[in-house]
């Protein structure tokens, strides 16, 4: 299959391991931003390819994992609400609050659905207008065009009984917050493809030159990301320091005019709180005055954030890469995926996640 097949080529995947071997000679530490790139790094076997001096760290690339538990807290207790029916991702329903997650009240009686789309919420809006529906708007700036789309076409219609939980983050300053943080062992950065394919890689250059850090982007198949720490170690190897494009074939540097068209109508850049992590600023996006009135937050009430209590779940240090899966005592034992104490355990591009299905027992 064209853009499948050819990227997981076993010949290929090794000639470029062999590189890699060939031109190493200090020790680096490369992060990946994406979730999706994280589990193929394990389902692949990738880092059994790669020189001992290079060590991948497991980055914030998880939207299901950053989101904030008393933003979760909030959804449940919407979800719980007499006349509404509440949409999500799938990702989301099993992802623990402060006491329960939204499949417990899906259990109790509460109208909660998976959807697939934020325009299947916007359809059954339609079709029940006598009830207030509910879509949990989470992601990075992969999913905010469409999410901003439901919301665009809900005012065009008329659409009053639709609104949207937002807990949509920017992938570019959580990037700067790692590369400030004292602790900060980052030599490079594999920029995630996906998001890129929208917003480009222009906002990434100013950081890859003032922290002097390459970044590359890269997709997700096992010849794209050994291709891109090929060029990470290149970069590092001769000092330099600058963003490049291995994943071409999806991504421009202007990024997708008509997704981010779309994104700039009904959004605006605000202040995020990141799941163990904080806040960050300017890290996030809000809906725009024009479109407040879909703002569920506005129909519901605002979250109140509040400090996170410390829990024997490490998931903060692993978002930041800081620490790995195996570093958290309750890995694998009362963490599991069938009962997560933390988000990156529950996800489908949670890191702890993607250690449990392929390196659990390694």
């Amino acid at each position: 299959m064209k853009y499948v097949e050819e990227y997981r080529d076993p010949e290929a995947v090794h000639k470029i391991s062999e590189e890699i071997h060939r031109i190493t000679r200090g020790s680096w530490n490369v992060m990946e931003v994406c979730g999706g790139q994280t589990h193929a790094i394990m389902k692949y076997g990738i880092e059994e390819l790669l020189p001992k001096s290079i060590t991948m760290l497991h980055g914030p690339g998880c939207p299901v994992c950053v989101t904030p538990v008393e933003l979760i807290d909030k959804a449940i207790a919407i979800a719980a609400q007499p006349g509404v029916i509440f949409c999500s991702f799938g990702d989301m329903l099993r992802v623990p609050g402060t006491q329960r997650d939204l499949l417990a009240v899906k259990a109790s009686g509460g109208d909660v659905r998976m959807v697939y789309s934020p325009l299947d919420a916007l359809n059954i809006a339609r079709e029940c207008p006598y009830l207030q529906v509910v879509f949990f708007a989470i992601g990075f700036e992969t999913t905010a065009p469409a999410n901003a789309m439901a919301v665009y076409q809900a005012r065009q219609y008329g659409i009053d009984n639709f609104s949207v939980l937002v807990s949509q983050v920017l992938i570019p300053p959580a990037i700067e917050l790692l590369l400030n943080a004292p602790q900060t062992q980052i030599s490079a950065f594999l920029a995630p493809g996906h998001v890129c394919s929208i917003i480009g890689y222009e906002a990434f250059e100013s950081i890859a030159a003032q922290y002097h850090t390459p970044i590359v982007v890269t997709g997700f198949e096992p010849v794209d990301i050994l291709s891109g720490i090929l060029h990470c170690i290149q970069q590092l190897e001769s000092g330099r320091a600058v963003v490049e494009n291995q994943y071409s074939r999806a991504v421009q540097r202007q990024g997708n005019p008509a997704a981010l068209k779309m994104m700039n109508e009904v959004y605006i850049v605000s202040d995020r709180k990141w799941r163990g992590i904080g806040f960050i600023p300017r890290s996030g996006l809000t809906l725009s005055d024009k479109y407040a009135a879909y703002d569920a937050e506005r129909c519901f009430g605002a979250v109140s954030y509040s400090d996170e209590v410390a829990t024997v779940c490490i998931s903060g240090t692993i978002l930041q890469g800081i620490k790995k899966p195996r570093d958290c005592p309750a890995f694998g034992n009362t963490c599991t995926p069938e009962n997560p104490l933390g988000a990156t355990m529950v996800s489908s591009e949670g890191a702890c996640a993607a250690y449990y299905a392929y390196a659990a027992h390694m």
